[in-house]
């Protein structure tokens, strides 16, 4: 595929209006939540950057509250060739790992640099909507935080209507996310904040980009920043929303799986083998598990390389939730 089709030119859109670069915001006439969007937190993840691009252009602005749109990492994305893509992820070391107490402490590097940079956006923001794409192919995955907060942030993920699955889960073991930096980590039940990730399919697959901008027009309906009351509200197929109960962590760079994994296989069975983890068995839990995201791409010590998610059925209809700032 020609390069041109699969990186967005950032040009016009880099130097942002805030005065951190790749960072734009925008105010509304009417009081509202402050909403944040990013793309480009792994820098060979560009669909989200696309979308971004598509809301400059179309000159969308919010109506109640601010909108933000982060691009960023900006230095890794600089050296992105669709043709070595994992090259590009980052620079020193994952920049969705290091929004941990450590960010102000850790050894330094360009990603907690750009952390930095772009912490006050993320600690302002009441809605954070963070773009990703995956590995491996697979149906686009609302990831929406950890227990406490995932039977509310669902009402989130639904509204987005993608198809594919909901995803509660508590992060790595490596280092913390930006949606699960400081508040948005552990909301109350009656908090009007929160977070999603959102991974739109396969790194670099066009499909993936109409994703991301489907997500962000329908992240913008919920927050009331820029309401569309004429888009649909079915699928033709519902979501499955999944809870993971175990995140695979690889001890070293022999981690090897039996057979290659798909995202969203069921397996049958507990007791199943998945793969070796140093010389020992990695197996199913439980009956009927459901595997997300596998894959060896950034395989080092301390990377997650699948997890183990059991369906869920939640309760219907779902409690009360104010979409809008206090």
């Amino acid at each position: 595929m020609p390069p041109d089709t699969v990186r967005p030119n950032l040009g016009p859109f880099r130097a942002g209006n805030t005065g951190t670069e790749g960072v734009w915001q925008f105010r509304g006439a009417a009081e509202g939540a402050a909403v944040l969007i990013t793309a480009l937190v792994h820098g060979n993840e560009p669909c989200g950057a696309w979308a971004l691009c598509r809301v400059l252009e179309a000159g969308l602005r919010p109506q109640r509250g601010t909108l933000t749109l982060a691009f960023c990492n900006l230095e890794a994305h600089d050296r992105y060739d669709p043709t070595r893509p994992d090259e590009a992820r980052f620079l020193d070391e994952d920049l969705n790992r290091v929004w941990g107490p450590s960010l102000a402490t850790g050894q330094p590097s360009r990603e907690r640099r750009r952390a930095r940079a772009l912490q006050p956006f993320v600690e302002a923001a009441d809605w954070l909507l963070d773009l990703h794409s995956m590995h491996e192919p697979g149906l686009p995955t609302v990831l929406t935080g950890g227990a406490a907060s995932s039977q509310r942030m669902t009402m989130a993920a639904e509204h987005l209507g993608l198809p594919g699955f909901i995803v509660s889960d508590a992060g790595h073991a490596e280092g913390a996310r930006m949606r699960d930096h400081g508040r948005f980590r552990d909301p109350p039940v009656d908090a009007t904040y929160g977070a999603l990730l959102v991974e739109c399919g396969a790194h670099g697959d066009p499909a993936s980009r109409e994703v991301a901008w489907t997500a962000v027009l329908r992240f913008l309906d919920w927050t009331e920043a820029l309401p569309a009351p004429e888009l649909a509200r079915s699928l033709a197929e519902p979501r499955q929303v999944l809870d993971v109960t175990d995140a695979v962590v690889a001890r070293s760079t022999a981690f090897q799986f039996v057979r290659p994994w798909a995202h969203g296989q069921r397996v049958a069975h507990a007791g199943t083998l998945l793969g070796w983890n140093d010389g020992d068995p990695v197996v199913t839990p439980f009956d009927d598990c459901v595997l997300v995201m596998p894959s060896l791409r950034q395989l080092r010590p301390g990377v997650t390389v699948v997890r183990l998610a059991r369906s869920v059925t939640l309760p219907t209809p779902f409690p009360p939730l104010s979409k809008g700032a206090p």
